[in-house]
């Protein structure tokens, strides 16, 4: 896999979400032009993109801003069963401390931090625009 991309509102709040999670900036910049247009299969695209990456650089997300075209608006607070891509789990050394991190961040907790048998402990955090990130700890 290349990359997740997830389109935002608020392209600052997203990235300062995800370097608390320990996710690495790699870059930010404008992407318009009659060739995104193709790509993205919409007229007169204008937007703005970060890319994060983890620190071992096996996986990344592009996190968009569109300011144009105007989007339909859809649920920001959609519950975790709701169809689409839902969630994007991290794996974390401390779930704690991850949790208190994104708290101070403005993120909440969707359910609790639960234990997973003897393997795991896992929580739902929402985060801006409504993005549900799963934590999990793995547990020695």
């Amino acid at each position: 896999m290349e990359h997740v991309g997830i389109v935002v509102d608020d392209l600052a709040a997203a990235v300062e979400f995800f370097v608390e999670l320990g996710l690495v900036r790699q870059g930010e910049g404008p992407v318009e032009g009659r060739w995104v247009d193709r790509v993205v299969g919409l007229e007169g695209v204008r937007a703005d993109i970060a890319m994060v990456q983890t620190p071992d650089g096996n996986a990344r997300l592009e996190l968009t801003k569109y300011h144009s075209p105007s989007s339909q608006r859809s649920e920001c607070n959609a519950p975790a069963n709701t169809p689409g891509i839902r969630h994007i789990a991290f794996a974390v050394d401390d779930i704690d401390a991850a949790v208190a991190g994104l708290r101070a961040r403005g993120a909440e907790l969707v359910g609790e931090v639960e234990r997973y048998e003897d393997s795991w402990r896992l929580c739902y955090v929402r985060g801006p625009e409504g993005i549900i990130v799963e934590l999990a700890e793995r547990l020695k």
